[in-house]
C-alpha cells in the first residue's frame, strides 16, 4: 500500500533541530475533529475529549480515526517560512540550501530558518508552502495520545530543543531557556507558544515519532506523489 502523504507544519527553531538530527518527535494538542457526542465541551463551546473516553480501550480505534498525522510508514513533508527566488540568484553561496522548482526553469525556494537576518526576497508563512518547495519529508514511525505532563525526559530530548543550565552562558541567542533537565525546559517552551500555564493544564496531545528521510527517500517520495 501506498503510504499516505500530509503536510505539517515547523517553525524555524524546529526545522533547524530536524536538519541537524536532534528531532524525532513532535506533540501537538489534539483537536477533535467529528462524533462530538462522544466528546466534552469548553466553556467557548469547542469540543475536547473527556478523560473517559480517552481512556476506555474500546475507543482506541475510534481516536486513531481522528489522527490527522497518520499511522505508521505514512509520511510527513514539512512547511516552513520560505521564498521564492530566482534559481541562480544563490547557486554559488556556500551554505545556501535552495529547492529548484521542478516544472518551471527560473523559481527555486529558500528557507528562512537557514539566515539570520538578511532577507533574499519575500518570505512566504510556513501555511503557503507549495509541496515542491518542502526539503524535508518525515516518516512516520509512531502515533500515541497521551498527556502533555507524560513526555518523559527523553521524549523532552527527542523533541529537539536545546537550553542552558543555571550559571551556564550561551553565545547562541535562540537558546533563552534556563533549566536543569529537558522536560522543564520543553513545558517552559510549550508555555511560550501556547500561552502561560498551558503545560500545567495537561492538555491531551498527539505524540509523533518519526525520521527524516535522505534526500534519496525524499525525492522518490515526491516522485510517487506525482504519479
Amino acid at each position: 500500500m501506498t503510504p499516505k502523504e500530509r503536510p505539517i507544519l515547523f517553525s524555524g527553531p524546529m526545522v533547524r533541530a530536524l536538519l541537524d538530527g536532534r528531532k524525532t518527535q513532535t506533540r501537538r494538542i489534539v483537536k477533535p475533529r467529528r462524533h462530538a457526542s462522544l466528546f466534552a465541551i469548553e466553556d467557548d463551546g469547542s469540543p475536547v475529549w473527556a478523560d473517559s473516553y480517552i481512556m476506555d480501550p474500546g475507543n482506541a480505534e475510534w481516536r486513531m480515526r481522528d489522527n490527522p498525522y497518520g499511522v505508521p510508514g505514512d509520511r510527513l513533508w514539512v512547511k516552513e517560512t520560505h521564498a521564492v527566488v530566482p534559481r541562480t540568484a544563490y547557486a554559488m553561496s556556500e551554505g545556501v540550501q535552495q529547492t529548484l522548482r521542478p516544472d518551471d526553469n527560473h523559481d527555486a525556494a529558500v528557507y528562512f530558518a537557514d539566515w539570520e537576518r538578511s532577507k533574499p526576497g519575500r518570505w512566504r508563512p510556513s501555511i503557503h508552502m507549495p509541496r515542491w518547495a518542502s526539503r524535508l519529508t518525515l516518516e512516520v514511525t509512531e502515533v500515541r495520545v497521551e498527556r502533555l505532563l507524560d513526555c518523559s525526559d527523553a521524549d523532552a530530548q527527542a523533541e529537539g530543543l536545546q537550553w542552558v543550565t543555571p550559571g551556564m552562558w550561551s553565545v547562541d541567542r535562540s537558546l533563552p531557556i534556563i533549566a536543569h533537565e529537558a522536560r522543564t525546559a520543553y513545558f517552559e517552551l510549550w508555555d511560550h507558544i501556547n500561552g502561560a500555564g498551558s503545560a500545567e493544564a495537561n492538555p491531551w496531545v498527539w505524540a509523533v515519532s518519526f525520521r527524516v528521510l535522505s534526500d534519496e527517500e525524499r525525492q522518490a517520495s515526491i516522485r510517487g506523489g506525482e504519479a
